[in-house]
């Protein structure tokens, strides 16, 4: 199957929802690669962005390491090295074992020190095993829609290049990086950059199988940096077809299993949600939603232990305000968020001055 087949042509895009999705990754550049650079044959940017738009990926097993360095704060549950819970993966480091034999069958392993969480798909089933808790939980997919993952975090550099890789325009300079050895293959850079100062991301670069055409290293380095607050590559990675065997899941005696219908299309929202809406496009778009649960949780009139919670939350926050109301800023190294105290949620790989203005806009 073609590594882009949702995307027949290629557009460079690196807003909100690649941004929200990359929360994860980080460390020095190189962290994979030899010290000496292969002597590959030139290639142009434009040559490698139809190399990736053509590979075929037939197969694939490996092992990737994925690191998180983006200044969020400590939350209980969250990050750390050696946890195999799925929500661990927004921070820290963490390896992963996948395997991949098509779209309907494909496994990811996240490796903790005392367990290890798997997700399966063979077909229509899907499985979230738990090692250490000794419990599963099994859904068969509808075939309503594209298939995600409960943390909808990308896995391997080929899904965080997919999110990347979703529009060009005048937007963004891509170049060609230096060649590199990642996990033992020869590989092209390809480097992306935002021209727009209000981003974030300084650039983006898509370490590229010299062979195989696909992605083996994926970075992303904050504006004004040079080490990447999100890196997610192969160590070792293999391109045979892996045994079926891989993608076939029987719970061992004594394991709680649940069942779960987990429609393919997108979930259904909490009751008074409204689906977010995404404002501007490119490098510099903003994700905006309306959480009535935050209205007014800045104050003490609010009652109930979820306002309390939230007032614990936002308590710690740096509070912001202008003419687009007041709130609370929560900033990192890729991302800005803003809290307004009436309710609405905005956040983007921008600076908190884009927020505003589009908080002034949208009001």
């Amino acid at each position: 199957m073609s590594v882009l087949q949702s995307r027949p042509a290629l557009r460079w895009l690196v807003p909100t929802g690649a941004a929200l999705a990359i929360l994860g990754g980080g460390a020095a550049v190189g962290t994979f690669a030899s010290a000496a650079e292969p002597n590959l044959p030139e290639r142009s940017a434009a040559q490698l962005l139809v190399d990736l738009q053509t590979a075929r990926l037939d197969g694939l097993s490996g092992t990737v390491i994925k690191r998180a360095d983006l200044g969020l704060p400590s939350l209980p549950g969250i990050g750390g090295r050696g946890s195999a819970e799925l929500t661990s993966l927004v921070s820290g480091t963490h390896t992963l074992r996948v395997w991949h034999a098509g779209p309907d069958q494909t496994r990811v392993a996240l490796l903790g020190t005392l367990g290890e969480t798997d997700v399966i798909r063979n077909g229509k089933d899907v499985w979230i095993w738990d090692s250490q808790a000794n419990k599963a939980e099994h859904a068969t997919l509808d075939g309503s829609g594209p298939t995600t993952r409960p943390d909808h975090l990308p896995i391997t550099p080929q899904e965080a290049a997919e999110q990347a890789l979703a529009a060009v325009d005048p937007s963004t300079e891509v170049s060609v990086g230096r060649s590199a050895s990642i996990a033992g293959r020869d590989a092209y850079e390809l480097v992306l950059e935002p021209r727009d100062a209000t981003s974030l991301v300084g650039q983006i670069t898509i370490a590229i199988d010299a062979a195989e055409h696909v992605p083996l290293r994926f970075q992303v380095v904050p504006e004004g940096t040079s080490k990447p607050a999100f890196e997610v590559a192969f160590t070792q990675v293999d391109f045979e077809r892996p045994d079926p065997a891989q993608f076939v899941f029987n719970p061992p005696p004594g394991a709680v299993v649940t069942e779960a219908t987990r429609p393919e299309g997108r979930p259904a929202l909490p009751t008074g949600l409204e689906r977010p809406t995404v404002v501007g496009s490119g490098w510099t778009s903003v994700l905006v939603a309306k959480v009535p649960q935050l209205a007014g949780t800045a104050g003490a009139e609010t009652d109930g232990a979820e306002a309390e919670l939230l007032r614990g939350l936002l308590g710690g926050l740096p509070e912001v305000s202008g003419e687009w109301g007041s709130g609370r800023l929560v900033t990192g190294k890729l991302f800005s968020a803003l809290l307004t105290d009436d309710g609405r949620v905005f956040v983007g790989a921008v600076k908190p001055e884009r927020l505003y203005e589009v908080a002034q806009s949208t009001r």
